[in-house]
């Protein structure tokens, strides 16, 4: 038997003036699972978040949260979710221990209740040590934990993280993917948006690709990966090959100016862009072959190159 969705959003549509931000978005979170919404800046993914957060209203369609409606039901949603968004919400001159107790209080949890979930938090996000220093001496990845503690204090079934690890070195957005595993192994159930497509890829069980205000495609990492072939050779030609390459060859031009990544299905389709190449003249001066990523998916499926104005 399948269980109901924990988020699910049907036909949801913003616009701000005479801009369309959302025209119709579809989406569903299985309970104790994560969905990553990738796109472009200004796709709608923020916008979505803060529909389903309650903290922005749609124009139309319908957003549920463990059943409950967004619209009808705002102050029962808002008991269900936790929230962190792109900019740190802490206040940089509390402690740490100070801002979990003051939120804690905020959320009516009573001062003996807010400091003890305080130090409960403090140490699942391996804040002990810094507790009672000001929030201003942490690093990117110790503030971002505790953003993090902070939309955990009423021990919420939904998360949303939007854009959580922008800006963090690698060392930190690493330690900040550690914790949210540690969420979703608990039964967190979790709507990421990131830019990031390697966090997607590593922490998601499904991912939804939004491009111009809706869904452009849905799946898991794998699924998303095929649609663009099963691997992608890469040519790199002299520069005075390049033009008749890109016309013998249909692919995308690499940032090096000087390799072409094609789709290919097999070997035999290998053999058969070595041979076109060959019967043209053309030097191949490198050749690689790498399974599709999903820069490869965001690139084929929100390339407007073409777009006519």
């Amino acid at each position: 038997m399948t269980s109901s969705p924990m988020i699910e959003a049907r036909g949801l549509r913003k616009s701000y003036g005479g801009t369309t931000v959302l025209t119709g978005v579809d989406l569903s979170v299985a309970p104790g699972t994560m969905l990553a919404l990738l796109g472009p800046n200004g796709a709608g993914k923020t916008t979505t978040v803060r529909i389903m957060s309650t903290l922005l209203r749609a124009d139309g369609g319908t957003v549920t949260i463990g059943g409950h409606d967004v619209a009808a039901q705002p102050r029962t949603v808002r008991r269900m979710i936790g929230l962190t968004g792109q900019d740190s919400a802490v206040d940089e001159l509390l402690t740490g221990h100070e801002n979990l107790v003051m939120m804690g209080r905020l959320f009516h949890l009573g001062r003996a209740g807010a400091r003890r979930r305080a130090g409960e938090l403090l140490e699942q996000f391996r804040l002990t040590a810094a507790a009672h220093r000001p929030v201003r001496t942490y690093s990117g990845g110790m503030r971002r934990r505790l953003d993090l503690a902070v939309s955990l204090l009423n021990s919420p079934p939904v998360l949303f993280l939007d854009e959580p690890t922008t800006g963090l070195d690698p060392t930190s957005r690493l330690d900040v993917w550690d914790t949210i595993k540690e969420l979703m192994a608990a039964g967190t159930t979790v709507l990421l948006t990131t830019q990031y497509l390697e966090e997607a890829d590593q922490l998601a069980d499904r991912i939804a690709l939004i491009d111009t205000g809706r869904v452009v495609a849905e799946g898991t990492a794998a699924e998303l990966k095929r649609q663009v072939g099963t691997e992608r050779a890469e040519l790199t030609f002299p520069a005075a090959d390049l033009g008749a390459a890109r016309e013998l060859f249909v692919g995308d031009l690499l940032p090096d100016g000087r390799t072409l990544t094609v789709p290919v299905h097999g070997p035999a389709d290998i053999r058969h862009l070595l041979d076109q190449a060959a019967d043209k003249g053309l030097t191949v001066e490198r050749f690689a072959l790498h399974e599709p990523t999903l820069d490869d998916v965001f690139r084929l499926l929100t390339d407007h190159s073409g777009d006519t104005a």
